[in-house]
């Protein structure tokens, strides 16, 4: 019951912390005349969303890291070296994205850091998480628990890692296309990951762990108070690389690495979509779809917005319940 107490509080003050942020930053940014151009493609509803302010990743960033220190002042959790690695890939890819969207914003266009940049950063934290790893005593297993299958893939598991946090990364990325579509669909995949983490009390850290992913729901929660339709801020590529790679890093941790295809079932589909638009253009020059991520294509045939986002976010919520009963009950 203690743990379920404070889940509730860290949730609680995640979310007055990051409105606070969200007040203050907003009248910043736009100030600081912080947008990004809009592709040319969208839909005409999409054109009165020129110059919204982006960046707004801090609004949910910095909460949980102001918790999770000082919870660790006040020794109310421990260091272990599960939440070193969790804050190490949060704050990483938080800051790969406030560099990007940083570029963008000092360039007036959207050419952020390159391809080759990102991969090379992204491979950096797959590095140090992958060592990390090994120097306490975890072993380079493909783990899935309901089968009772193990398989020991040795120095493998850091590309294993790199895919995971870029695969991940990428995925919320994509999502991140209409008003509170990518943020709420990381509430439902951060409380599932809490949930999953109070079951993994083999894991050093474990409840650490649910109170940052608790505590990452409040504050999401406050900042989809400014980012639900009529978007107020943007998550920018600061707030959805480091929600992907962090949903990455705590999969790999708990050990829940094909949970996270069924958690995040709409960033997959999103991601498939695309993959598979832009292969068979190229072989055919025709696409499959009107527009991808896919939830363009459900706008070109009229839906509205907040219809799709109420759609996506049933369908992660449905893949969540489905991943709590296979990962904890199953």
């Amino acid at each position: 019951m203690i743990i379920l107490t404070k889940s509730v509080l860290v949730m609680m003050v995640g979310f007055i912390l990051s409105v606070i942020v969200g007040v203050l930053l907003i009248p910043f940014l736009k100030k600081w005349k912080a947008s990004q151009r809009l592709s040319i493609y969208l839909e005409e509803t999409h054109k009165k969303k020129v110059g919204t302010p982006t960046m707004g990743g801090l609004i949910f960033i910095l909460p949980p890291l102001f918790i999770m220190i000082l919870l660790l002042l006040m020794k109310k959790i421990e260091w272990s070296y599960s939440l070193v690695i969790v804050l190490f890939t949060f704050v990483s890819y938080a800051l790969i994205g406030f560099i990007d969207d940083y570029l963008i914003i000092k360039r007036n266009n959207n050419k952020g850091l390159t391809e080759g940049m990102k991969l090379f950063l992204q491979l950096l934290v797959a590095v140090v998480f992958f060592f990390i790893f090994l120097y306490y005593g975890n072993e380079p297993l493909l783990w899935i628990h309901t089968f009772h299958f193990k398989w020991n893939i040795g120095w493998f598991y850091g590309l294993f890692i790199l895919l995971v946090l870029v695969a991940s990364s990428n995925a919320v990325n994509l999502t991140d296309g209409l008003d509170g579509l990518s943020g709420g669909l990381c509430v439902i995949a951060f409380l599932t990951f809490g949930l999953l983490a109070w079951n993994t009390d083999w894991l050093y850290g474990y409840e650490e762990i649910a109170l940052f992913c608790f505590s990452l729901v409040g504050a999401l929660l406050g900042f989809l108070l400014f980012n639900s339709n009529p978007a107020k801020i943007f998550m920018g590529d600061t707030g959805s690389l480091c929600l992907g790679a962090t949903l990455g890093a705590i999969a790999i941790l708990t050990r829940h690495e094909l949970l996270l295809v069924v958690i995040g079932i709409v960033f997959v589909l999103e991601t498939v979509t695309c993959i598979l638009q832009r292969g068979y253009y190229k072989l055919t020059k025709k696409r499959i779809f009107p527009m991808t991520p896919i939830h363009h294509t459900f706008e070109k045939l009229g839906w509205k917005e907040t219809d799709i986002v109420k759609l996506f976010w049933v369908i992660g919520l449905l893949g969540a319940m489905l991943a709590i009963g296979f990962g904890v009950w199953l």
